[in-house]
């Protein structure tokens, strides 16, 4: 049989055909994911900024806007991220407060990780500066001249570019994480590949990347996702409602976005920090993503316009423009994630979700089972709701069902 690496080569050969320059490394001793890298910038090869990519993950991305993230932040290196269906077995990218995308710590696979996490995993590919090879070596950590060199156990010196390169930067602001919901996973199991193939054909890999216009459900939190039992202060009073799972999955397999919209008063009012309501958020994640579901973004209002709580916020206590009914999350959602809301909907169990999917141009759907704030009022306000709302649902997943035609 021919030599796969022959193969490739006799098909590419140098890309004029495809419009492209290639150039090939012949690794002939295997010498780890970065070995090659290593070898490419000692020869001069490799200058300034540059690409790398998985070679068995099918994407399309706007490396545009991949660009101006890395170059903005002067980062060494910036890695694609996202959430995924397995974050429970992925590597685990946590970042810092207040969504710069700084990297503080990179959980690898074998890693001790925390109860609760956000669903954020490494998806393969990477911009990286050729300044993060001399970092490593100046450090102590490689040496170049020993790469390919067998040590004193007879085995072969690798670089592995997760755990000996980029992971030790985590914490010096050097290395990003650049989130985005765009196309990109791992066709490097039969399975997998069968699943890529698909979705390649159905259309939904390119119509992902965000130079095309988005389609989007929103979720409200509390009474959709989650119990609506008053508000939620600490993650022991979190649990996920029947079939929310199972819903926010055919969301996620739907080809839309599925973001949450939710308004988080108990900030301004001095119950839950930043940190704590994190920590609910990470919960939620967690126990979406141990059934194979996940979030593409959350948005939270933490204001309140009412003033006389104690322990109140003071600078939270103002009429913003962002909670519900207003519109402002789910216009800043639409700007960041280049969002049609027309063909958008809107889900929530209270008058200010559909208020605000009305404000912001969605569809909107009402909830109004057991658990739902809608099931423990009886109003004016939620007879207009049911009145102005395209159709009434009893949960979530009856709503995405209806949405989607299943």
């Amino acid at each position: 049989m021919e030599d796969k690496a022959e193969m490739i080569e006799d098909y590419f050969r140098d890309g004029s055909k495809f419009g492209a320059s290639i150039t090939y490394y012949d690794e002939t001793i295997p010498l780890g994911n970065a070995g090659a890298l290593f070898k490419l910038w000692e020869t001069g090869e490799l200058d300034g900024d540059f690409l790398l990519l998985n070679a068995d993950s099918m994407f399309d991305v706007d490396f545009h806007r991949f660009l101006e993230f890395h170059r903005s932040h002067h980062a060494l290196a910036s890695l694609f991220t996202h959430p995924n269906s397995h974050p429970y077995d992925s590597g685990l990218i946590i970042t810092g407060e207040g969504g710069s995308g700084r990297v503080d710590a990179w959980l690898t696979k074998e890693d001790e990780r925390p109860e609760f996490y956000k669903n954020r995993v490494n998806a393969g590919l990477h911009i990286l500066n050729t300044a993060i090879f001399k970092v490593a070596v100046e450090d102590g950590k490689i040496s170049t001249e020993l790469i390919g060199q067998t040590d004193e156990t007879g085995k072969i010196i690798k670089v592995d570019l997760d755990r000996e390169v980029l992971k030790p930067l985590a914490g010096t602001g050097k290395l990003y994480a650049y989130d985005s919901p765009e196309y990109c996973k791992d066709m490097g199991t039969p399975e997998r590949f069968k699943s890529v193939s698909n979705d390649l054909t159905s259309g939904l890999v390119s119509s992902r990347n965000l130079r095309h216009p988005q389609k989007a459900i929103f979720l409200d939190r509390d009474g959709c996702i989650n119990r609506y039992n008053g508000f939620i202060i600490s993650p022991e009073q979190f649990s996920l409602l029947p079939g929310a799972s199972e819903a926010i999955r055919l969301i996620n397999s739907s080809g839309c976005l599925a973001i949450i919209i939710t308004n988080q008063p108990v900030i301004a009012r001095g119950d839950v920090t930043v940190e704590e309501l994190t920590l609910i958020h990470n919960k939620m994640e967690t126990l979406l993503g141990a059934e194979g579901a996940y979030i593409d973004a959350i948005y939270y209002c933490p204001h309140h316009p009412d003033k006389g709580f104690a322990g109140e916020i003071s600078s939270l206590k103002f009429d913003c423009d962002c909670r519900k009914p207003k519109p402002g999350m789910l216009l800043q959602a639409a700007d960041d994630y280049n969002i049609e809301l027309g063909s958008s909907w809107m889900i929530g169990d209270g008058w200010r979700d559909i208020e605000c999917g009305i404000n912001a141009g969605t569809r909107t759907v009402l909830l109004n089972g057991e658990g739902t704030e809608s099931a423990s009022l009886d109003g004016s306000k939620m007879v207009d709701c049911e009145r102005q709302t395209e159709f009434t649902a009893p949960d979530l997943l009856t709503a995405v069902k209806m949405i989607l035609n299943l």
